[in-house]
């Protein structure tokens, strides 16, 4: 394979290295939000409707949650605030902010509440990652993770593992990243996100075998995934298997015709000598 394609597939992981970051974690579905903090109390009532307000029209939100701030006679009350506006914030890209909020909230939330405190701390360092800050965010997710280790929810700890392990790429550690990712696998192995950025981590680092099978078990969870079949086929390539590549990258453009992914694709089926990849149409 030619050192011109090898390059921007060596690179093809994201800004200065890091791992593809997804969108925070929960403030991204709406149901997942919510909720958390369905239920008959007056309190938790107002926490939903904040949080509905914060999916539709931000600015409303953050107005509303500043007031019920002010007004605020209980810890309780001043986490659930904090919590949407913060909410709020990261729906207008604010998410420096967004994380101090979250953190806070945290610190607002009863010591006893060690699931509520590790669900904040993950998205306060989720939305520290967003910003650029992965230092910070390491520093919150790790006590994140030590709040969530004491409870039972797998998916939150899973969650919090993934973005450690990003917040350690973007630091240059790989070796302790692939350790975080190993931890997430283990919490949640049907989670095809941990295995597609293991594939990723382990590409990166020349473990060519090990990428393939964590590649193909990602695969296996997530059947029609552009961001996989994209990723399988920079594995196959490096790996001297171009028909493989070529068949991984025109099933991305299938799956996602006219998408910012497709085009990658596209380039590289390019490269490889490929006249007359799919249309997608």
């Amino acid at each position: 394979m030619p050192l011109s394609i090898l390059a921007p597939l060596l690179l093809q992981v994201g800004p200065g290295g890091a791992l593809p970051q997804a969108p925070l974690q929960i403030p991204r579905k709406k149901d997942a939000a919510v909720a958390k903090v369905a239920g008959a109390d007056p309190f938790d009532a107002q926490l939903r409707e904040c949080l509905d307000l914060a999916m539709s029209r931000p600015a409303d939100a953050i107005e509303v949650a500043q007031n019920w701030l002010a007004a605020a006679k209980t810890m309780r009350e001043r986490a659930g605030a904090k919590q949407c506006q913060a909410m709020a914030l990261t729906r207008i890209d604010g998410w420096a902010e967004a994380a101090t909020l979250f953190l806070s909230a945290r610190e607002d939330t009863p010591v006893t509440d060690l699931g509520e405190r590790a669900r904040l701390g993950a998205l306060g360092g989720n939305a520290h990652l967003a910003a650029g800050d992965a230092s910070a965010a390491l520093i919150a997710l790790d006590v994140a993770k030590g709040d969530a280790a004491k409870g039972s929810d797998a998916k939150l700890k899973a969650a919090i593992a993934i973005d450690r392990a990003r917040a350690l790429v973007a630091l240059n550690r790989p070796d302790e990243a692939a350790a975080a990712l190993a931890e997430a696998r283990s919490a949640a192995p049907a989670n095809a996100q941990a295995w597609l950025l293991s594939a990723t981590l382990s590409r990166r680092q020349g473990k060519l075998a090990d990428a393939q099978q964590q590649i193909e078990r990602a695969a296996e969870l997530m059947p029609v995934d552009p961001e996989i079949g994209l990723e399988a086929g920079v594995i196959a390539v490096l790996a001297g298997r171009d028909d493989a590549a070529r068949k991984s990258w025109e099933s991305v453009i299938r799956a996602a015709p006219g998408s910012d992914i497709a085009k990658i694709a596209r380039g590289y089926l390019d490269q490889l000598g490929q006249t007359d990849a799919p249309s997608g149409r």
